[in-house]
């Protein structure tokens, strides 16, 4: 009895480290894209390993099952797609080294002819990629042969399909070909502390492009491209941008919308306390001529601007050769708290269609000046709302 007392009593004391134990049992370890062949080499083509790797995360069941692109290593990857869904509720990206896409227009092996994105993550739910990591899209020899590639023969950077619950930080972004970051038919993403680069020349390097989309979240992020920071596209609402600085670029777009006649819409936008550095352009609504649909409930809260061209513009003759008497409608969009300099003279656009006017814009403490030290004014056509305090004066609005 007392050997069988003692045993007892071991086993009531050891109880907490076991269940330590059980619980280190249930940490996966990561899967390493080396353990599956790739040399990281910066030469060798790693797209395989890198899919074999993803198969067996993908497919994992314990833990949180975590793909991991380990540090000190430059991976080559030729255009790569991961599938999902995959049977854990959360799946782990981790990159930490460094991933280049071809370095030639001519070397890039596309699959089936899809051109659409360099690495793309399809029908994933509950995906989390962080991390200290670089991906590098070796735009340029894209852009230096632009003239005989259209925009559309370029690739996305990075592309995000169909997904749930994406999370996406801390990692740099540089050289796309074409946009970085594209966000499509997804809902519900949080993306936070990322730097975008290119050259401020590069074309339609956009940061973010978001369409179909809803319950996104950008926060604390830096965008320094040769387009937009973020366009947000037709199908999108609920997006939310928070701590962005922009510049070069230009600037965050809702649009554009309704080109060849589309009906399209976006709405419950909501950016704040962003800066615009030597934009071309700040807080932009454009709409074709032509199209229907709409662009509404939009808010540019606490905009800091620093020598940005066209801080606030609505164009909704985005096309204005198209005599076609129709436009997506422009409501209930609303600038507030905006302050700063511009290089250009005419600091506020509110370029209305004529037969389809823009209702209830609100300009609520808006002071704008002169960086090249001229007089600066505003223009309107068709636009209806109000104005307070604002600088400068906007004749169309009420106040």
């Amino acid at each position: 009895m007392k050997g069988l007392f003692a045993v007892l009593l071991m086993f009531i004391f050891d109880l907490p480290s076991l269940c330590a134990r059980i619980m280190l049992d249930r940490v996966v370890s990561p899967f390493n894209v080396v353990t599956y062949g790739a040399t990281g080499d910066g030469l060798t083509d790693d797209s395989p390993a890198f899919v074999k790797a993803w198969e067996d995360t993908c497919g994992a069941i314990e833990g949180t099952p975590t793909l991991l692109i380990p540090k000190g290593k430059t991976f080559m990857l030729q255009p790569v797609s991961f599938q999902g869904p995959c049977k854990s509720a959360t799946v782990n990206v981790q990159l930490e080294g460094t991933i280049i896409a071809p370095k030639n227009v001519e070397a890039w092996e596309w699959a089936q002819n899809d051109r659409s994105a360099w690495v793309q993550f399809e029908g994933i739910t509950g995906l989390v990629i962080n991390g200290q990591g670089l991906v590098d899209g070796q735009g340029a020899a894209w852009w230096n042969d632009y003239n005989s590639h259209n925009d559309y023969d370029r690739p996305t950077a990075l592309r995000f399909g169909n997904c749930e619950n994406l999370r996406l930080s801390s990692l740099t972004h540089i050289n796309s070909p074409r946009n970085h970051i594209s966000i499509d038919t997804c809902n519900g993403a949080y993306i936070s502390n990322l730097y975008i680069s290119a050259p401020e020349d590069s074309p339609n390097t956009d940061g973010f492009d978001i369409a179909s989309s809803t319950n996104i979240v950008i926060e604390n992020s830096v965008v320094e491209t040769g387009d937009d920071c973020i366009a947000i596209n037709s199908g999108s609402s609920f997006i939310n941008v928070t701590g962005l600085y922009c510049g070069p670029g230009h600037g965050i777009s809702v649009g554009s919308l309704g080109k060849n006649g589309a009906y399209n819409t976006v709405d419950e936008v909501y950016v704040r306390n962003c800066t615009f550095n030597g934009t071309t352009n700040g807080a932009r609504i454009k709409t074709w001529k032509g199209g229907s649909g709409y662009a509404r409930k939009i808010t540019f809260e606490d905009i800091i601007l620093v020598s940005a061209k066209n801080p606030v513009i609505i164009d909704q003759n985005y096309d204005p050769n198209d005599v076609t008497e129709a436009a997506v409608k422009v409501s209930d969009v609303t600038y507030r708290n905006m302050r700063g300099t511009s290089s250009c003279e005419e600091v506020i656009q509110l370029n209305c269609d004529n037969t389809v006017s823009c209702t209830n814009i609100v300009l609520d403490n808006i002071n704008i000046t002169s960086a090249i030290g001229e007089k600066i004014y505003a223009s309107c056509n068709n636009a209806h709302g109000t104005s307070f305090l604002c600088n400068p004066h906007v004749s169309c609005l009420s106040l």
